[in-house]
């Protein structure tokens, strides 16, 4: 596994970006997880104070001691720590019934038997519907009458809370899920995303804001090249989004 690329550090925490397919946390079955890979790298042990899911790119803050580590917990847990998310989207997502191009998805998110509040804030940032590619051979193929085109969405998310998988259910539930999404995606469409290229789960953690001790400090991921080309689909280039 290649070195972990460092973003920030300071003398409490690093800013590190992630690559998709990256396990966070080591566990029974899972190889290479960042944890302890970036243990290895540094030569002494981290701690993880937020987390992302396996599929998920982008930024990651990790604490350098148990004090520290602590403290940033409870950061990240409040306003003084903003997270922000891209995502590539089949449609817009429903608020209150109807397509919308802004708002907040409020739904509960279930772990270990409780409904816990869950909100995300979203912005899409451009959409468009792509003609899927038809090979001249393709005429009798038994879906041939199926789907031409894909209508895809970029959006900017902002989390009030950090539940389990909450950018996806709740993407999911809203009628807009997540190009690539496996678990609670839509299956059919991302078999037809596959035509586009579009083969990993287009979320990734973009953008990370810090307000400590009266400084701001805004660090941004490098945007890996499943993104690019999905957000390019959309009809973004890098440099136009997460403003």
């Amino acid at each position: 596994m290649k070195d972990t690329l460092i973003i920030y550090e300071n003398s409490e925490i690093l800013i590190v970006y992630k690559e998709a397919g990256v396990s966070v946390q080591g566990g029974q079955g899972i190889k290479y997880p960042l944890d302890e890979e970036l243990s290895k790298q540094l030569g002494y042990k981290i701690y993880l104070v937020h987390r992302l899911d396996k599929e998920t790119s982008g930024l990651l803050a990790v604490a350098k001691n148990p004090a520290a580590a602590c403290k940033w917990t409870k950061l990240i847990a409040t306003k003084k720590v903003t997270k922000n998310y891209l995502a590539v989207c089949f449609g817009n997502p429903l608020v209150n019934g109807k397509e919308s191009l802004s708002g907040v998805l409020s739904d509960s998110i279930k772990k270990d038997g409780r409904n816990l509040e869950a909100s995300t804030h979203f912005k899409v940032l451009s959409s468009r519907t792509v003609e899927l590619p038809v090979p001249a051979t393709d005429a009798a193929a038994p879906d041939a009458d199926g789907p031409k085109s894909l209508k895809l969405s970029a959006l900017s998310l902002t989390l009030d809370t950090g539940r389990m998988h909450q950018i996806r259910i709740h993407l999911g539930k809203a009628n807009a899920p997540i190009a690539g999404d496996d678990k609670h995606g839509n299956f059919k469409f991302n078999k037809l995303a596959r035509k586009l290229g579009i083969k990993k789960l287009c979320l990734m953690a973009y953008e990370l804001t810090i307000n400590d001790a009266g400084k701001k400090m805004t660090f941004r991921s490098p945007v890996p090249e499943h993104m690019k080309g999905a957000l390019s689909l959309c009809g973004l280039q890098e440099g136009q989004f997460g403003k």
